[in-house]
């Protein structure tokens, strides 16, 4: 778990970045412009940050400036923007960004590049005195790796298995051959979907109809999933983004691994 600094003026981007890192199990610390950035960048110790090029008060590359000016290289910083050119990113590397995000960022890019930002150097290395001592510590004697040619007879292995022990590998996973089996009309109870359908107002305008459908679909699924979005966007066969502006979007916020409906 790394604990990241969100530098954005931008509260939907705030929320988005929030809910996604938070469920890959990082600690988050907000800040909407320069003045609190520079105020958690002192006083916390963190092991990421990601800064937005364009905030009212400053910008970020003037930031990251100030940082490398006052010796706050350990921690790398990530800008992101949604308008900056070619040469501000390259620009932002060169200062000492540790990489360069343009919005909209997709999840993929965003995780992978904050796994490479955080992934920790091994300590080990570092202590070891000189080369001789690196020698030594990574000497080996070589292995006896002579081949030996030994007959198989595959046919009589094959026999000597036997039908009924080949069987019983499927036979021991049947249940797991179920599971991978998708769900047709004909597996689902008529009460289930008789129950599912009472909760909803069907003489409602289409889109005011499947928005309640869906709002009661992925409250159900999150409570079967036990309040995981990663196996709720796997489930819904929706990108993890898609799916969180998708619940914004039916005005449902995430409390405590349950959908509310936002104020």
């Amino acid at each position: 778990m790394a604990e990241i600094l969100i530098v954005d003026d931008e509260i939907g981007v705030r929320e988005l970045l929030t809910e996604v890192l938070q469920d890959e199990g990082h600690s988050v610390t907000l800040a909407t412009n320069g003045a609190e950035a520079r105020s958690a960048r002192t006083s916390m110790k963190l092991d990421l940050v990601l800064l937005d090029i364009w905030m009212p008060d400053t910008d970020g590359i003037t930031l990251l400036k100030e940082w490398v000016a006052s010796g706050l290289t350990e921690t790398p910083v990530i800008v992101m923007s949604g308008h900056a050119t070619i040469d501000t990113a390259v620009e932002a590397t060169r200062i000492g960004a540790f990489d360069y995000l343009e919005k909209p960022i997709t999840l993929t890019k965003l995780l992978k590049t904050i796994q490479k930002a955080t992934a920790k150097q091994d300590p080990s290395l570092n202590s070891l005195a000189d080369r001789e001592n690196l020698k030594k510590r990574t000497s080996f004697k070589p292995a006896n790796l002579k081949t030996k040619e030994i007959p198989v007879k595959l046919p009589q292995q094959m026999h000597s298995v036997g039908y009924k022990s080949q069987t019983e590998v499927i036979k021991s996973n049947k249940e797991d051959i179920a599971k991978n089996v998708p769900l047709t009309r004909e597996d689902i109870a008529l009460s289930e979907a008789k129950e599912a359908l009472e909760n909803i107002d069907l003489d409602l305008p289409l889109r005011e109809a499947r928005d309640s459908f869906e709002r009661i679909y992925l409250s159900y699924q999150l409570a079967k999933l036990q309040g995981s979005m990663t196996r709720l966007a796997q489930r819904s066969g929706l990108e993890r983004t898609h799916l969180y502006r998708k619940i914004r979007q039916l005005g449902m916020e995430l409390q405590k691994g349950i959908f509310r409906k936002s104020q």
